[in-house]
């Protein structure tokens, strides 16, 4: 089970502040009795107890039919139809993966995340040689970077396999009743899964909008929500501050917030979490950044950045508080070669694995920041696996509904994301 831990450079001053709950305490209770701002998209809270065993099989039976037929399996999809996906996939699977011989698992490449055309264009290079088949993602199925992806995608799928061939190398999921994509689907015959009405886009791994991709990729999903569901039942049993994580995950980023420090910067140890970070930003931003209010979520990977970033936070602008993403056991052990010169001076280190140094540079760089005024939240999980991963997003999930209610956002919809959209239609000329 998932662990936190505040760590300041004065403790004793800040801890009074946590005895001051009743925020928390409120906003957890209109979370759980369904009744606060934006309401009818809580559907999110109970997913873990509701997805069914025939859900299941039928994601895993489609993933196993769409990977018998594909070496490469592409996800069309912006924010969080494909984040969340994305984080899981990459924080599990192996970093070169491409590169193996023998793998039986198709590679997932994803799509419709950006307007980039060289990106798109070297995609479509892949797929000229590749097999492939196409998971594309959209509750309208008019949003404008998925839907451009998707008209390329589903032309060259035409033209490569046949229109009744690529029929079936094509699943959309999408709104149960409406849209274009919906329309689409039905007239073309597309198999179809369902994104619940009441579950936002960056809500949504735990539907099969993340879940059919993951099973795709090879991951045990049942064993990723089975996750999720432990942590649901904990923050739903333990309803007392001091036994409930999320409630003071929740109410730490409040009170540090209104302490001054307006960013937090994810920070892990470990470079396949760099997505799940990714994932956390979109979560985060989306939700709380609202009504000129909120912390501004920012990312790193250790000790990676430290080598970039180091400098800036230990002695830049005192705004910022870090989030650490621990992993405490690694689950391979590369051992360091003795060598007899030891010109490098690390034979030293002979005894220690290389997870064990990581872990000693993230307790020095935590000590570090410390003595620069930037408290420190460790999160720890036990390792990274489906199980551990499923634990983390219930709990950032459920933490960032509660940080929305105290900072009294809507923390389930995003108007703001409308701005930058308006302007592209009006120099398009649409």
């Amino acid at each position: 089970m998932i662990t936190t831990k505040l760590h300041t450079q004065d403790a004793q001053a800040f801890l009074p502040l946590v005895t001051t709950t009743s925020d928390v305490e409120k906003a957890y209770q209109e979370l759980i009795s369904k009744t606060g701002k934006g309401n009818d998209f809580l559907g999110w809270i109970d997913l873990p107890e509701e997805i069914t065993p025939s859900l299941f099989a039928e994601l895993n039976h489609t993933a196993k039919e769409l990977a018998a037929q594909s070496e490469v399996i592409v996800v069309v999809g912006i924010g969080g139809s494909y984040l969340g996906a994305r984080a899981v996939i990459e924080a599990l699977q192996h970093p070169f993966k491409a590169l193996l011989p023998h793998e039986k698992t198709p590679l997932i490449l994803f799509a419709g995340n950006s307007m980039g055309e060289d990106y798109h264009k070297a995609l479509m290079d892949v797929l000229d040689i590749k097999d492939y088949a196409v998971i594309v993602i959209s509750k309208s199925g008019t949003t404008t970077e998925p839907a451009i992806a998707f008209r390329i995608l589903k032309e060259h799928c035409e033209k490569k396999y046949g229109k009744t061939s690529a029929q079936k190398r094509i699943v959309a999921i999408t709104d149960e009743k409406k849209g274009a994509l919906k329309k689409l689907a039905t007239e073309e015959n597309y198999q179809t899964f369902i994104i619940p009405d009441d579950v936002g886009g960056r809500y949504s791994v735990l539907t099969p909008v993340g879940l059919l991709p993951i099973a795709c990729a090879g991951f045990n999903i049942e064993k990723l929500v089975n996750g999720a569901k432990k942590m649901r039942d904990n923050l739903i049993q333990h309803q007392a501050f001091d036994k409930n994580i999320a409630m003071q995950y929740a109410l730490l980023r409040y009170l540090l917030y209104r302490e001054g420090k307006k960013l937090e910067l994810v920070v892990a140890y470990e470079p396949q979490l760099f997505f799940f970070i990714e994932w956390f930003k979109q979560l985060f931003g989306e939700s709380d950044g609202k009504e000129g209010k909120g912390i501004f979520p920012a990312g790193a990977i250790f000790s990676t950045d430290l080598h970039s970033l180091g400098q800036y936070i230990q002695e830049g602008e005192r705004n910022m508080f870090e989030t650490v993403l621990s992993v405490e056991k690694a689950d391979c052990h590369l051992p360091i070669p003795f060598d007899n010169n030891d010109l490098d001076g690390l034979n030293y280190l002979q005894q220690k694995t290389i997870h064990e140094i990581n872990l000693t540079a993230e307790e020095g760089t935590r000590l570090a920041h410390i003595s620069g005024n930037v408290p420190n939240i460790r999160i720890a999980i036990p390792n990274i696996s489906e199980e551990t991963l499923g634990e983390l997003i219930y709990f950032f999930e459920f933490s960032c509904a509660l940080g929305g209610y105290m900072l009294n956002v809507n923390p389930f919809d995003q108007p703001g994301v409308e701005a930058y959209k308006t302007n592209m239609f009006r120099l398009l000329g649409r």
